[in-house]
């Protein structure tokens, strides 16, 4: 585990996954704790799927390939390749392990730069192949919710329980877009999604209001560039932290039916599959390309007010 500060803002990365670990500001923990009676997880990077294929098989050059849920560099341990007093930069780079599953040479990089009370969040994606490469990529960070007080984290499970049982309120997104409508595409079957069902998300003056039904259907999928940023506010609309990407899609979870006490804000570049695909890897909705030897180069941002 490394962290590094700037003396308002502390954050700590962990080398398996080169995964987000702990964000700390004036104090006060702003990052879901891992604790495994609801999900086990800081903020996973997906890659390089984003969500679930089809029955957990995919095919690629006529071959079959299985993979899990998000893919598998949340699950592998990264090299430390750049520390500075603002910044950790993290490499993996495909192996024989990678390419039984994922058959694409890849060099992947995640970087965190932490700048007053802001991180930026850098992925980069290395295709050392002269063969074009198919991939997806995407964030999982989970907030804790802003009714949380520093000593119900403390205290841990029993106290968080206790919080969250004392109203059905969890707070409020507020789009400063102020998009005039927002639709979600549902998941549906086995993880994967229907594209033609859709649902329209109440918004009013760019606030959508947040309870304990808000994630019963899972994820809220948002596509097609409807959003870049979201600011996560409390129940009396006070700001808490706030995202901004460039990505196409977000999703916006927290586990249907288990009273948790957080959420995530996704900036997604892919996601699921849709139910029953039965297309190649590369045709997937939302893959991304790249030529031989091509790179990309992404980031996004979490704020914290």
């Amino acid at each position: 585990m490394k962290k590094i500060s700037n003396g308002i803002l502390e954050i700590s990365v962990d080398k398996h996954g080169a995964e987000l670990s702990s964000i700390r500001c004036n104090g006060r923990e702003y990052l879901w704790s891992a604790y495994p009676e609801f999900w086990k997880r800081h903020s996973p990077v997906l890659f390089p799927i984003v969500g679930s294929v089809w029955n957990g098989m995919y095919t690629s050059h006529g071959e079959t390939f299985q993979m899990g849920q998000h893919g598998l560099a949340r699950d592998m341990d990264f090299a430390l390749v750049k520390e500075e007093e603002d910044y950790l930069e993290y490499e993996l780079i495909s192996s024989e392990e990678t390419l039984r599953k994922y058959p694409y040479p890849f060099i992947l990089h995640l970087g965190y730069r932490i700048e007053n009370k802001t991180i930026r969040v850098i992925w980069k994606v290395d295709n050392p192949s002269d063969k074009d490469m198919y991939f997806q990529i995407g964030a999982h960070p989970a907030f804790y919710w802003p009714l949380l007080s520093d000593e119900t984290v403390e205290n841990e499970i029993d106290a968080m329980k206790a919080e969250l049982a004392k109203s059905d309120e969890r707070g409020y997104f507020y789009f400063p877009e102020k998009p005039q409508e927002i639709v979600r595409t549902l998941i549906t079957e086995g993880g994967c999604v229907d594209v033609d069902k859709k649902q329209s998300l109440k918004v009013s003056d760019g606030y959508m209001s947040l309870n304990t039904d808000t994630f019963n259907h899972d994820a809220l999928v948002l596509e097609h560039d409807q959003v870049h940023e979201v600011t996560l506010c409390n129940q009396n609309k006070k700001p808490y932290l706030t995202l901004s990407w460039d990505a196409p899609l977000v999703g916006l979870w927290s586990p249907p039916g288990k009273n948790a006490p957080f959420v995530c804000i996704e900036p997604w570049y892919g996601r699921a599959d849709r139910a029953h695909f039965n297309g190649c890897f590369e045709e997937k909705d939302w893959i991304q390309h790249l030529d031989g030897y091509g790179k990309f180069e992404v980031s996004y941002t979490i704020t914290i007010h």
